[in-house]
C-alpha cells in the first residue's frame, strides 16, 4: 500500500510548467471544396489543415525554429519484437481458443533487452483484434506459467486451454502475423503542379519540372535506374522500363523510401487523364504536392485529387527571395493525430532540417493511416483468417502429440528438460534456433527489415538524455522535490539538499521521517507528510526560514523542533495533494482512512515573495490555512488528485482512485461521480494526472497497463458531465509503471529497470530507454532519478575493455543508451542521482521562482585558446576548469590544430588506435560531465563517441582512470573497435 501512496507522490505533474497540451497544434477540420476554372463545384471531402499553430509562440524567425519532438512515432526497432527478441533464439509458443471459441497464440521469450544485462519476458499475443505485447520482469525465485502471462493480458477464460507447438516452421507463420502490422518501407507520391492548375489532370499532364521542382527532387533522395535495380522497388517495373527508367529513392532511418515521381512516370500525349500515372500515385496512402505560383495564387486542395485511397496530402511551396520551403499537411478527418506539428510559421530555411521533418511527418502519417476504419478493418480479416487457417493447420498435429505436449502446456515457459529427453530436447531447440536464425537472415536480405546502423542519424542529440546530479548517493530516498536548481531528498539518514557539484546539506536529521513533500518556491512554504500510520501529520514550513537556518548553519531540525509546524486535524493521514494551478488559493486535500479533509491558504500579503513579506513573516505559516469542510468517501484513496474547475467558484473536483474505479468528488457538495470503472480482476492504480487541454481540465487515469485519458466538463447543475467524449483516448504500456510523468508532448512511464517514453496526444511510442535498478526521485519540474552505474572493480582496465564487455556485438543506433551502464560481472554497482531537463522534453526555457539555495562557487577560467569560458561550478570529484581545459586541447590535437603537445606519462606513451577516417574531419562538439568527457565527431558521414578519462595531474592519470566511477550517464559505444581513442 505504501508503494500506492508513494507513487502518486512521485506521479505529481509537472504543474503549470510542464508544457502545452494542444490538438490545436495539429490542425483543424474543414470542409474543403474543389471547383473548376468556371465555379463548378466538382467534390467535397473534410480533411484536418495543418499550417502551424497561429497561438504558438513564434520567439524563433522562421526557419531556425528548434523542436524537441521530432521523432517516427512507433518506431520498428521498438515495435517489431517477434523479429527483434524472438527469432533466431530459443522461445515458446502456444495455442489456444477464448472463452468465445477465437483462436489465438501466444509468444514468450526470456531476453536480456538490448544486452543491457537486465533480464525480462517479453510476451506477444496474437488474437484477430490485433497483438498485445508486454514485458513481465524476470525472478530467479519466482516462475511464471502461460496462465499468470494470459492473466495479465486479461485473458482469464479458456475454451481450450493453451498448448505449446514444438514446430520450428511456426516462426515462419508468426513473422508473417507480424508483418500484418504494416510494411517497414514506403512509397510515396510526388506530384508537380503549375501556378494555376485547379485539376488532376492539369497536374498529372506536366511532362517536366521546374529547376525549383528538381532541386526539391534532389533533397528528397537519389535518382536510380530502374531497371536492374535489386532495392525496395515500391511497385515500380525494374526488368522492362514499363513504368519509367528511373526514379528517386532514399533510406531514412533505417527505412526504404520509393517516391513515385509524376514527370519520371510514363507520359501519354493521347491519354488526358494519364491513367498510367494515376495508376501509381493516386494508389499511394501519401502524396506530396510540389506547387509553384506565390502564395497569393490559388491555392491547392485535397478534392482536386480522384482518389478513395491517398489520405495524406503534404503541400510544399518554395520561395526563391529567401531560399526556404513551406510546408502545409491535408490529413482525412479520420486519420488519427500524428507528429510533428507543424511549427508557427510552418517555413524552413534549413533545407536539410525540413527534409528530415517531411520524411518523418509522412512515415507517422501513413503508419497513422493505417489506423483508419477503411484499413484496420480489412488488416483485422486479414489477421482473423491467418490466425484460423494457421489453427485448423495445427490442431490435428497438436491432438497427436505426447502426454509431456499436455503436461508442459501450463508449465513454467522455460523449464528444464526432463533428464530422460534432454538429448532431444536440445536437438530439437537447434534446429529450432538454426530456422529461426536463417529466416532473420532470409528477412533482412529481402529488405523486409529495418535498415542497420549505417544509414541512421547518430549524434542526435534526443530530449530526455539525462545528466549526472550525483555521483555514488550512498542512501535510500524515500521521495523529494527539486529546490530552484537543488533537490531536497528525503532518505534513511534525514532530510538532505543536494546541488550539483556542492556537498550535500543536511536540513532535518533521521528522526523526521518524511514521506511525501512538496517544495512551493512562490509561495515560500515546504509541505510534507511525515511519518507513518496513527503518527502521520502534515507539516507546513516557510521555505525562507530553512533557507536561513542552512545559510547561517544554526541548527539541524529534529521533529521535536516542529511542532509548531503541524496542521491541525491530519493526524493519521496516508495520503494528500495539492492543487498544480495556484490560482488566488492553495488547496490541500488530506486523506484519512475514508475521509477527506479540505485545507485551503488564502491569497494574502505573505504568499508572494519579497523582502519585506520575508522579514515580517512568522517563522511557521501554520496560522494562515484553515480547515473548510470534511467530505467521507466509501473506501480509503489510494490516488488522490485535484482538478481545478473553469470557475474556481464551487466547481473544483477531487479525482480519487480505489477499489475497482476512479471517481470525481465536488469539492463544495461532496458529491462523487463514477469517472471510469476498471475491468479486470486485480488493479494496480498509477496515477491521475491533471491535464489542462486549452484550458479545460482532462484526466489521463494510469492502471495496470493503461493509460485512459477522459476530458472532464464544467459542472452543469451541480454534476460534472463524465460521459464518453469524442476527444477520449486510451493506449497501452509495454510494462505496468509505477510512475508515471507527463511533460507535453511527452509522458513517461518509469518501470523498476525501464522508461517507456510516448506522445500525450495518441500514446504512440517514440522511445524505450533500459535504466537498471531504476528508482524515480522527483517530477514537479526537472525529473530526478536514481540509478545503477558500473564502476570496474579490476585495476588494469581500460574504457575501450568496458566498452567492448557492455556491447558485444555492434551495437545499432537505436539501441544506444542515453542512460546509465548496468553491472558487468566483477564490477561493483553504485546508485547515482541523474537529471533530466525539463527545457529540454518542453522545447523551452523553464523560468524557477527561486536561485538554489546553495550558492555555487563560480570560477572564471581561460583555455589554451585565450578564451574565457563561462562560469562553472565544481564538480565532485574534478573540477570542470581543468576538464574544459584538457579537453579543448584534447579536441585540437585530434582535429590536427594544437601546436603544443600535451604532456604525457608513462601510460600515455602508448600508440593510440586511430581511425583512418580521423584524416577528414568535417565537425566535432564537445558534452561535459562531472568527471567524463565525451567528444562527438563526424568523420565521413559516420558519427562516433570517444571516451576521454581526463585529469589536470598527469601523474595521477592512470588511478584516476581505475578508481574514479563514471558520472556520465551515457553508454559508451563505438561502431568499430578500432574507433576507439584511449587518451591517458
Amino acid at each position: 500500500l505504501m508503494k500506492r501512496f508513494y507513487s502518486s507522490s512521485v506521479s505529481e505533474d509537472l504543474g503549470c510548467r510542464r508544457g502545452e497540451f494542444s490538438r490545436k497544434h495539429y490542425g483543424s477540420v474543414e470542409l474543403l471544396i474543389s471547383s473548376d476554372a468556371d465555379g463548378a463545384i466538382h467534390r467535397a471531402g473534410r480533411f484536418r489543415v495543418e499550417n502551424g499553430s497561429s497561438g504558438e509562440n513564434t520567439d524563433y524567425a522562421p526557419g531556425t525554429w528548434h523542436r524537441t519532438d521530432v521523432h517516427l512515432e512507433n518506431p520498428e526497432y521498438h515495435t517489431r519484437w517477434y523479429f527483434k527478441y524472438f527469432l533466431g533464439k530459443v522461445h515458446q509458443n502456444y495455442i489456444g481458443t477464448d472463452a468465445e471459441k477465437n483462436p489465438f497464440f501466444l509468444s514468450v521469450v526470456l531476453s536480456d533487452q538490448n544486452n543491457q544485462r537486465v533480464p525480462q519476458y517479453h510476451s506477444i499475443l496474437w488474437r484477430k483484434t490485433g497483438t498485445q505485447k508486454i514485458c513481465l520482469p524476470y525472478s530467479p525465485t519466482k516462475t511464471l506459467s502461460v496462465k499468470s502471462i494470459l492473466s495479465a493480458m486479461c485473458l482469464d477464460k479458456f475454451e481450450k486451454s493453451p498448448r505449446e507447438i514444438f514446430h520450428p516452421e511456426i516462426q515462419k507463420d508468426l513473422l508473417v502475423l507480424e508483418e500484418q502490422e504494416g510494411s517497414v518501407n514506403f512509397k510515396f507520391g510526388v506530384l508537380y503542379a503549375k501556378d494555376g492548375q485547379l485539376t488532376d489532370d492539369e497536374m498529372f499532364s506536366n511532362e517536366t519540372g521546374s529547376e525549383s521542382f528538381q532541386r526539391f527532387l534532389h533533397l528528397l533522395g537519389d535518382t536510380i535506374t530502374l531497371k536492374g535495380w535489386s532495392g525496395y522497388r515500391g511497385g515500380l517495373d525494374t526488368k522492362n522500363d514499363t513504368t519509367g527508367t528511373c526514379s528517386i529513392y532514399t533510406v531514412f532511418q533505417g527505412h526504404e523510401i520509393m517516391f513515385h515521381v509524376s514527370t519520371m512516370l510514363p507520359y501519354s500525349r493521347e491519354n488526358k487523364q494519364q491513367v498510367e500515372r494515376k495508376r501509381h500515385i493516386g494508389n499511394d496512402i501519401v502524396t506530396i504536392i510540389f506547387q509553384e505560383g506565390e502564395e497569393s495564387s490559388p491555392a491547392f486542395k485535397p478534392s482536386m485529387i480522384r482518389s478513395h485511397f491517398t489520405h495524406i496530402f503534404a503541400l510544399v511551396r518554395y520561395n526563391k527571395q529567401n531560399d526556404s520551403y513551406r510546408l502545409k499537411i491535408f490529413s482525412e478527418e479520420s486519420v488519427p493525430l500524428f507528429g510533428p506539428p507543424l511549427p508557427s510559421p510552418p517555413v524552413f530555411t534549413n533545407h536539410q532540417e525540413f527534409r528530415d521533418f517531411v520524411l518523418v511527418k509522412l512515415i507517422n502519417g501513413e503508419k497513422a493511416t493505417l489506423e483508419t476504419p477503411t484499413f484496420s478493418q480489412k488488416r483485422q480479416r486479414t489477421l482473423d483468417m491467418l490466425i484460423r487457417s494457421l489453427y485448423q493447420d495445427m490442431m490435428p498435429d497438436l491432438h497427436k502429440g505426447n502426454n509431456m505436449l499436455n503436461r508442459r502446456s501450463f508449465s513454467d515457459v522455460l523449464p528444464e528438460s526432463p533428464k530422460s529427453t534432454r538429448k532431444k530436447e536440445e536437438a530439437r531447440q537447434a534446429e529450432f534456433v538454426r530456422l529461426g536464425q536463417a529466416l532473420k537472415l532470409k528477412t533482412t536480405v529481402k529488405g523486409d527489415t529495418t535498415a542497420n546502423v549505417a544509414t541512421t542519424s547518430f549524434c542526435k542529440k534526443e530530449p530526455w538524455e539525462s545528466q549526472s546530479f550525483c555521483s555514488n548517493f550512498p542512501h535510500e530516498v524515500v521521495c523529494a522535490d527539486s529546490w530552484g536548481q537543488s533537490l531536497l531528498v528525503s532518505t534513511d539518514a534525514g532530510i538532505l539538499l543536494i546541488d550539483d557539484g556542492q556537498p550535500s546539506v543536511q536540513v532535518f536529521d533521521k528522526t523526521l521521517q518524511i514521506k511525501q513533500m512538496n517544495v512551493l518556491e512562490a509561495l515560500d512554504l515546504l509541505i510534507a507528510r511525515t511519518d507513518k500510520g496513527k503518527d502521520s501529520r502534515i507539516l507546513v514550513f516557510r521555505l525562507s526560514a530553512v533557507q536561513k537556518d542552512i545559510e547561517t548553519k544554526k541548527m539541524i531540525r529534529s521533529k521535536y523542533d516542529c511542532r509548531e509546524n503541524k496542521l491541525e486535524r491530519t493526524k493519521g493521514c496516508h495520503l494528500y495533494a495539492i492543487n498544480t494551478h495556484h490560482g488566488s488559493e492553495l488547496r490541500i486535500v488530506v486523506a484519512i482512512r475514508n475521509k477527506l479533509l479540505l485545507v485551503t491558504r488564502k491569497y494574502n500579503s505573505h504568499s508572494t515573495l519579497t523582502s519585506t513579506s520575508l522579514l515580517s513573516s512568522p517563522e511557521s505559516p501554520v496560522e494562515e490555512f484553515q480547515y473548510i469542510r470534511e467530505i467521507c468517501l466509501s473506501d480509503p484513496p489510494v490516488v488522490m488528485t485535484l482538478v481545478d474547475g473553469p470557475t474556481g467558484d464551487s466547481d473544483n473536483m477531487i479525482c480519487v482512485a480505489y477499489r475497482h474505479q476512479f471517481d470525481l468528488v465536488n469539492e463544495s457538495t461532496g458529491e462523487s461521480y463514477r469517472l471510469h470503472h476498471v475491468e479486470a480482476n486485480r488493479v494496480n492504480f498509477v496515477a491521475a494526472i491533471d491535464v489542462y487541454e486549452d484550458g479545460e481540465a482532462g484526466l489521463l487515469l494510469c492502471y495496470n497497463y493503461v493509460c485512459q485519458y477522459r476530458k472532464v466538463y464544467p459542472f452543469s447543475g451541480g454534476s460534472p458531465l463524465v460521459q464518453p467524449s469524442a476527444y477520449d483516448f486510451h493506449f497501452s504500456w509495454n510494462q505496468v509503471p509505477y510512475a508515471v510523468v507527463c511533460a507535453f508532448p511527452y509522458v513517461l512511464a518509469f518501470t523498476t529497470d525501464s522508461i517507456e517514453i510516448r506522445l500525450v496526444v495518441n500514446g504512440n511510442l517514440v522511445h524505450t530507454a533500459v535504466v537498471p535498478e531504476l528508482q524515480l526521485v522527483a517530477s514537479r519540474s526537472d525529473i530526478y532519478f536514481k540509478a545503477t552505474a558500473a564502476v570496474s572493480g579490476s585495476s588494469d582496465s581500460s574504457s575501450k575493455e568496458v566498452s567492448s564487455k557492455s556491447s558485444p556485438q555492434t551495437p545499432t543506433a537505436y539501441e544506444k543508451s542515453e542512460f546509465p551502464l548496468p553491472s558487468l560481472e566483477g564490477e561493483v554497482s553504485c546508485k547515482n542521482l541523474y537529471k533530466i531537463p525539463l527545457s529540454n522534453l518542453v522545447g523551452r526555457s523553464i523560468e524557477r521562482p527561486l536561485k538554489s539555495p546553495l550558492a555555487p562557487k563560480v570560477i572564471t577560467t581561460t583555455t589554451s585558446s585565450g578564451i574565457t569560458s563561462l562560469p562553472v561550478m565544481h564538480s565532485l570529484s574534478l573540477s570542470r576548469m581543468e576538464i574544459k581545459e584538457i579537453a579543448s586541447r584534447t579536441r585540437k590535437e585530434l582535429l590536427g590544430l594544437l601546436d603544443e603537445p600535451i604532456p604525457k606519462t608513462e601510460s600515455a606513451q602508448k600508440p593510440k588506435k586511430v581511425s583512418r577516417r580521423q584524416s577528414d574531419p568535417k565537425q566535432g562538439a564537445v558534452r561535459s560531465s562531472s568527471s567524463d568527457r565525451i567528444i562527438s565527431s563526424s568523420f565521413e558521414g559516420h558519427s562516433e563517441r570517444r571516451h576521454l578519462s581526463t585529469s589536470s595531474d598527469p601523474d595521477t592519470l592512470a588511478n584516476r582512470e581505475e578508481s574514479s566511477p563514471s558520472s556520465y550517464p551515457f553508454q559508451l559505444i563505438s561502431l568499430y573497435d578500432e574507433d576507439i581513442i584511449d587518451l591517458k
